[in-house]
Order: C-alpha cells, then sequence, then structure tokens
C-alpha cells in the first residue's frame, strides 16, 4: 500500500512539473508573439515615417523567426527609393536582417548583406558598395526616435564608370552615431552627430585625400523646430530660417606627419552654404600644404596674378619670380600669422578656418569649396 502511494506521488509530480513546463513554454511564446508582434509594428512605423520623408522602403520577401530569445525580421531583396527635388535614387541590398531582444523589441539593430547599389530607378548602378561588415541601431519608438548609429567595417564605395570600378572611398572602419541631447522628437530638439574616421581615403574626391586619414568629429544641430518626418534638405532650410547653428564642439584629424583640432561654430545662409569659423590647431602644416597644392593656388591667386603683372610692367620677369617667392613662403607666412604653440607634444600654429559662403580658407590660403545643404 505504502508502495502504491509512493508511486502515484511521483506520478503527480511528473504531471505536476509536465504542466509548469507547458505552461512556462506557453506563456513564454505568448510572451514572444506578443513582443513579435510589437517589433513588426515599430518597423512598420519607421517604414511610414520614413517615407514621410521621401525614402520607401520595400522587400521582395518578409519573414519572421528568433524563436525563443530574439526576434529576428529578414528582408531579402531589400528595396529604397530615395525622392527628392532632385532626380530619385533607388537603392538596392541583398538582404536585411533586423534584431530585437524579446525585452526590448524597440531596440532594432540591423545587419546589412551587400553588395549595396544606387542608382537611377531602371538604370544600371552608378555606385556600388561593399564591405566586410554593415550594422545599424536604432533606439526608440517612430513617434520618438531617441539615437541611431551606424557602422561600417572595410566599406569600400566604387563608381562604376562602362562597368568599370573606381574606388571613389575606401576605409577600415567607420561609424556615424546620431542622438537627441536636449529636448524631443516633438520640440525643440538639439541633435548630436559624431563621426569616425579610421584610415578613410577618397583620391578621386580630393587629391589630397589619397593619403588615409583618422577623423573624429563631433557636431551639435542647433535650432531645430522639431524632427517630425521630413527630407533633411527642408530641415536644413527651416533651422536656417530660425537662426540656427552648427556647433563643432570637438574635432581631431590626423594625416600622414600632419595633426589638427579644432572647435567653433558655424551657421547656414539663404543658399544653405557654410558660413562661420572654426579656431583650429595644426601640426605639421607644411605638410597638409604641399597635399593641397597651397603653392599652385597662391601661383593662381587673382591677388598675387594682379601684383606679378604689376611687377612685370616695371621689370619683365619680376612678377614671375615675386610669384615664386609667394608661394615659396607661404608655410612660413602661415607660421607667422597664426598664434604658435604646442600640439600633442610637437610644434603647431593655431588659426583660424574660415568658411564664407561655402568656400574654405585656412588662415589666408583657400583650401576648398564645400556644397550646398540644400
Amino acid at each position: 500500500m505504502a508502495s502504491l502511494r509512493s508511486e502515484l506521488w511521483r506520478n503527480r509530480r511528473y504531471i505536476t512539473l509536465l504542466i509548469l513546463f507547458v505552461g512556462l513554454v506557453g506563456g513564454w511564446s505568448l510572451l514572444w508573439y506578443f513582443a513579435a508582434g510589437k517589433t513588426e509594428a515599430t518597423i512598420n512605423g519607421w517604414r511610414e515615417r520614413e517615407a514621410k520623408s521621401g525614402r520607401v522602403y520595400s522587400c521582395g520577401s518578409q519573414s519572421i523567426g528568433g524563436y525563443p530569445f530574439r526576434i529576428e525580421v529578414s528582408c531579402d531583396r531589400a528595396t529604397a527609393v530615395f525622392r527628392s527635388n532632385y532626380s530619385p535614387l533607388e537603392i538596392k541590398s541583398t538582404s536585411i536582417l533586423v534584431a530585437a531582444q524579446i525585452y526590448q523589441p524597440t531596440l532594432l539593430v540591423s545587419e546589412f548583406h551587400g553588395p549595396l547599389t544606387i542608382a537611377d530607378p531602371g538604370k544600371p548602378p552608378d555606385f556600388v558598395l561593399n564591405w566586410k561588415l554593415a550594422q545599424s541601431s536604432v533606439r526608440g519608438t517612430p513617434a520618438a526616435p531617441e539615437r541611431v548609429s551606424l557602422v561600417f567595417d572595410r566599406p569600400v564605395l566604387d563608381r562604376m564608370n562602362d562597368n568599370n570600378a573606381q574606388h571613389l572611398l575606401q576605409a577600415r572602419h567607420i561609424e556615424i552615431h546620431g542622438r537627441i541631447a536636449e529636448g524631443s522628437a516633438a520640440s525643440r530638439p538639439v541633435i548630436e552627430i559624431v563621426l569616425r574616421l579610421d584610415h578613410a581615403s577618397a583620391p578621386i574626391v580630393q587629391p589630397a585625400a589619397e593619403q588615409p586619414l583618422d577623423a573624429e568629429i563631433t557636431g551639435v544641430l542647433r535650432g531645430l523646430h522639431d524632427f517630425t518626418p521630413k527630407p533633411w534638405p527642408m530641415r536644413l532650410r527651416e533651422m536656417q530660417a530660425a537662426g540656427g547653428q552648427i556647433d563643432i564642439t570637438q574635432a581631431r584629424v590626423q594625416q600622414g606627419e600632419t595633426i589638427a583640432v579644432g572647435a567653433g561654430s558655424l551657421s547656414l545662409n539663404p543658399s544653405g552654404r557654410l558660413e562661420g569659423q572654426l579656431r583650429v590647431t595644426v601640426a605639421g602644416i607644411e605638410s597638409f600644404l604641399n597635399s593641397i597644392g597651397a603653392q599652385q593656388i597662391v601661383q593662381a591667386s587673382p591677388t598675387v596674378d594682379k601684383l606679378a603683372g604689376a611687377l612685370d610692367r616695371l621689370a619683365p620677369g619680376l612678377g614671375s619670380a615675386a610669384r615664386q617667392q609667394a608661394s615659396a613662403n607661404i608655410a612660413a607666412g602661415i607660421n607667422l600669422l597664426g598664434e604658435q604653440t604646442t600640439l600633442e607634444g610637437r610644434r603647431a600654429v593655431t588659426l583660424p578656418l574660415r568658411f564664407n559662403d561655402g568656400a574654405v580658407f585656412l588662415g589666408p590660403v583657400p583650401i576648398g569649396v564645400t556644397p550646398a545643404l540644400f
């Protein structure tokens, strides 16, 4: 009799454990399906938000998995069409995997599988982007975004020319981070953006960028009314009309023997071009001036040409000699004009980096032109 009671007790215990296990699995499954539904709704919400900004995303096929601990949304043959005042762009990727933890469905981490192509809709690709690893993360909801990050390992951007690839940009590592530092998406947000480049080069864009550089730049956008869905050119135009500005709070760039650090504030003029000034400290400025062809820039300067012409009229050949002397002494002149200091243990000079209607000047030397931002 005792043996029978013992056996019944064991059977009852096993049945109880089985019921608890089935209940736990069932409860966890319900939780997973609830979180999966919330994650899918969040992804659809981001799609709707992006569509209002002129960026339409679609999938050739979509599936949800990752049970039991994650939610994974796989988008094969991903396509994005960017609409703007200019001609639309069509961006295609092999696939995108979006994942969220079951306990945090509003933090979306995406992994992109290349190559990624950029083209006019229905046309062969103009640009092809490949990488070793490409990921993004988005925190928050479509109505209240908090931060976004984009990371590339070993990216290579090629410009296609008659099926021939030209390296437009390549790097060891690129990171872009953005977050709402103050305010909210609905009212006067202050946006902080951080750009990190590791061993990046872009020889076709600028010969001076052929030598790889490292950079970390932090900027803050002030003057936005809100962060509702809209194209960035429209957002920047509204910021300019409101008297907003771009604060470069910290910047460090190193290329070869040249190191530069700086900070300052910029604004946008009604044409969408940068205005303002950064205070920069440069070590190894001679190497930088050589890389941008400062000698040729000075020789071609209208002011130098006018002076050289006047000297040539006084004495033939005197103008050419003055032009050569001006370009030869440019580094010495900049060092005299700037404030002598040290940077990371090296001799350096502090100068203004000025932006005037998009034109960029390091001290008195023109070094380039930035494009209009709207």
